[in-house]
């Protein structure tokens, strides 16, 4: 799994000043959770850049003053104005200790819906785990072949060894969905049947009249005699 190395320094000041002092340099303040204390540090805005602005779950090797931390994303905070990041919370990784983390969902295969002409609709794009940190993986994998259409596959049909999953079990996860053509064809089957149905009966009750005017236009001539 992919990891990234931040270097950064321990904050010895805190408060509101030490913190617009930092941020006016550049920097992001941020805490180390999970481990045998909570770690106050700061880094260089731009070396977390490889680690918030990606899809990919990843470690982050946090290095300050001689020691390094091994983590994950925990929580990030933006600016409201100028939508930049102003704080983060990173989780340490401790072997023995489950963490609770945010994996990707990576789809494979061909959905046998698709194939008929429907649509796939992927719902959700990670899920909320619980596990060891030596069983964190960059996504977990979901394979669609047999999703047919108008057919789902929910949280708790993505199995998982060493995983706990948080999400609700009946979440659709991914859908197979009619397409706005096959939709216009369904009603227009029944449509076009309804109407050819309905043209039968008129076409048989309109030739109905003709043969019994026949007998009357015979007898006109023998009526002159």
């Amino acid at each position: 799994m992919k990891s990234i190395t931040i270097e950064g320094q321990l904050r010895t000041e805190h408060g509101k000043k030490a913190t617009r002092q930092l941020r006016s340099q550049e920097n992001v303040p941020g805490v180390i959770y999970g481990g045998a204390k909570e770690i106050s540090f700061y880094a260089p805005a731009i070396a977390f850049k490889p680690l918030i602005y990606t899809p990919e779950f990843q470690f982050a090797e946090v290095k300050l003053d001689g020691n390094s931390y091994r983590c994950i994303l925990k929580d990030l905070q933006f600016d409201k104005v100028k939508d930049h990041l102003i704080h983060i919370d990173l989780l340490e990784l401790v072997e023995d200790k489950k963490v609770i983390a945010t994996i990707p969902l990576k789809f494979t295969g061909a959905a046998a819906g698709v194939k008929d002409g429907g649509k796939l609709i992927t719902k959700m794009k990670s899920l909320k785990v619980k596990t060891y940190p030596k069983y964190l993986k960059e996504f977990i994998e979901v394979k669609i072949d047999d999703l047919q259409l108008n057919g789902n596959i929910r949280v708790e049909d993505v199995k998982l060894d060493n995983y706990e999953i948080l999400n609700s079990p009946r979440i659709p996860v991914a859908s197979v969905v009619l397409t706005r053509q096959l939709k216009q064809e369904e009603a227009v089957a029944p449509a076009a049947g309804a109407a050819a149905a309905s043209a039968a009966p008129a076409k048989a009750s309109a030739a109905a009249p003709a043969k019994a005017a026949a007998p009357a236009k015979a007898a006109a001539p023998a009526k002159g005699k």
